[in-house]
């Protein structure tokens, strides 16, 4: 192994050599850089070699090259390329390359040695790499494309592109992104072609000389591949993905044209057909606007266009009428709705076409679920609450075992103060699985607390505090005791406390919130949060070290706090975490008492 590493710095001399004579380096330098790639060197060639040292390798030897670019550039000394930077460059491609051969399913270090080869501009290494990297990485269609991108842009050479797209096809018969770059590529090519003839057109050369296929020009091959596509693959969106790409290209109108009709022939039934057909509505060209045009004909112009857009959508749920094309057409009036205009008029339209379609659907029993919350937005925004309290009932009944759609329902019902919410309330937790249920408790707590009486309100946490899911149990303790505090003050808040702290389960929000009760009186007493540290200390010591940390605090810095106790409360911690929490409130007791925390 001496003999091998041995040999590898020799071959270096001549370049440390040209390194020190041209100035670029200084010999202590030059001493400090053979001491370091000997090191190198004898990691790459033990008996047992890790990847990390490949890469550490590589990473010094870009760093010397960058290192050389920069002095180059500073002291403007151009010559002996060939001697230092190409033996450096041919350098690091062969250690990637015994990299790559060992672990040949590490992309990362393809891509790497990719990445390196275009920022050096070593085009011969790099055609090899993709060779050898598609070799043992045919699975992988990213890579095809790459590499074909790479030999059609950088290379330009669109028949290599072409057999990569072509050998790429035979391993992924049924990829669409291969088939859509392989279609973008051919018309960029056609393009490519077109713009040198017109070039040489423009100045009167002879074009004798000069080959330009005709079908390659009117884009014959991107057809033909799109054909065979649409044969493999089916469906409406992969269909369209042709289109968004055959619009970038301004020769290509026949061939949109043709994709049209293959969509409205092949997927006539397909819910993405109508909607597309329906928004090129939006995009169709209007007669010439002159530069002073108002805003009122601009608006009646913009309500034209979404006329025709809903009479194609109207066609639509006539001849599809299932919950998919509804979606579609339902999304796009909920859309224009919320797109700001000052026309009023618009505005106007908008908003009863968004209701008119809203309604249809609903009573077509074909709207989606997620569709009624932006139903009942509108409604609430337009000021239709009867409507909107209508709309959600119905909802809720419809999608029973919906946890969100009840809770959407009971939200609407608590913001009009709606006198039904305990009935649906009731019926809500009747469908919807206990363990589900604690957001429909919160939403009745709120409307209770805002319509009902005190004694009705506290028979209904009663009713909560005796709940069997532990979740509903602790958020009613939160909130009954936050309530208590507000409605009947501090000695309400302590009676209850006292009433609940042996009454499991507990949550630390309720514990902290006696706490800041507590600390938000006049007269606080030290005394009275002992004990509630202690309670809360009791149910949660062992797994919240930033409770230990308040409550020393708590002694430091009450006026009343005995600055004694908290060694015997630092001890009980250490006694009582478990686990990482040890470290966790080591670390923080040991930068609070810094002054750093």
């Amino acid at each position: 192994m001496a003999e091998i590493v041995q040999q590898r710095i020799e071959d270096r001399i001549p370049e440390l050599e040209q390194l020190e004579r041209v100035g670029l380096f200084t010999r202590k330098e030059v001493k400090a850089m053979v001491k370091k790639v000997s090191a190198l060197e004898y990691k790459l060639h033990r008996r047992i070699i890790s990847k990390e040292d490949f890469i550490t390798y590589i990473q010094y030897e870009i760093n010397v090259l960058e290192l050389i670019k920069k002095r180059r550039s500073r002291i403007g000394y151009t010559f002996k390329r060939e001697e230092i930077e190409f033996t450096i460059i041919h350098r690091i491609n062969n250690v990637f390359r015994r990299a790559t051969a060992k672990w040949k399913d590490d992309v990362q270090l393809w891509l790497s040695h990719i990445v390196f080869c275009k920022k050096w501009n070593t085009t011969t290494q790099l055609s090899k790499v993709f060779s050898s990297m598609l070799a043992i990485h045919p699975d992988k269609p990213a890579f095809w494309i790459m590499a074909a991108k790479w030999e059609m842009e950088d290379r330009t050479s669109s028949e290599s592109a072409r057999l990569l797209f072509l050998r790429a096809l035979r391993f992924h018969p049924d990829n669409q992104k291969l088939y859509q770059e392989y279609f973008r590529m051919e018309l960029m090519h056609a393009e490519k072609l077109r713009k040198e003839q017109k070039a040489l057109e423009q100045a009167k050369m002879d074009l004798g000389q000069y080959e330009f296929s005709e079908e390659i020009m009117k884009a014959e091959l991107a057809r033909v591949i799109y054909k065979d596509a649409i044969q493999k693959i089916k469906g409406a969106d992969f269909l369209l993905s042709f289109l968004a790409i055959a619009r970038l290209f301004d020769f290509t109108k026949e061939m949109q044209e043709e994709i049209l009709l293959d969509l409205q022939s092949l997927h006539a039934d397909d819910p993405l057909t109508w909607d597309f057909m329906a928004k090129r509505e939006l995009e169709a060209e209007s007669l010439p606007s002159s530069e002073h045009e108002s805003k009122q004909t601009k608006a009646l112009e913009v309500g034209r266009r979404e006329e025709r857009c809903c009479a194609v959508y109207e066609e639509a749920v006539t001849a599809v009428p299932t919950e998919a094309m509804w979606l579609r057409y339902v999304t796009f009036c909920y859309e224009r709705f919320k797109r700001k205009s000052n026309n009023e008029e618009l505005k106007q339209k908008r908003r009863e076409k968004a209701l008119a379609v809203f309604q249809r659907a609903h009573e077509s029993s074909l709207l989606a679920e997620s569709l009624y919350k932006q139903w009942l937005q509108v409604l609430l925004a337009v000021g239709l609450m009867d409507t909107a309290v209508e709309v959600a009932i119905a909802a809720a009944r419809r999608f029973s075992q919906s946890l969100d759609t009840w809770q959407s329902c009971l939200q609407v019902l608590v913001s009009v103060r709606s006198h039904d919410v305990p009935t649906l309330f009731e019926e809500a937790l009747a469908h919807i699985k206990p363990k589900e249920s604690l957001p429909l408790w919160l939403l009745r707590v709120e409307w209770t607390e805002e319509t009902q009486s005190l004694e009705d309100t506290e028979a209904f946490f009663q009713k909560g505090l005796l709940s069997l899911v532990p979740a509903i149990s602790v958020a009613m303790k939160e909130q009954y005791l936050d309530w208590c505090y507000r409605t009947g003050g501090v000695k309400k808040a302590k009676k209850v406390f006292t009433s609940l702290q042996e009454s499991r389960p507990f949550s630390l929000a309720f514990f902290q919130k006696m706490i800041k009760i507590e600390k938000e009186q006049e007269t606080c007493k030290m005394q009275n949060l002992r004990e509630y540290y202690e309670r809360a200390l009791r149910e949660f010591g062992s797994e919240e070290d930033n409770l230990w940390l308040d409550y020393i605090k708590e002694e430091l810095n009450h006026p009343q706090g005995k600055p004694e106790n908290c060694g015997k409360i630092h001890w009980r911690a250490m006694r009582v975490l478990q686990g990482e929490r040890v470290e966790s409130f080591i670390a923080k007791y040991t930068l609070s008492q810094t002054g750093h925390l």
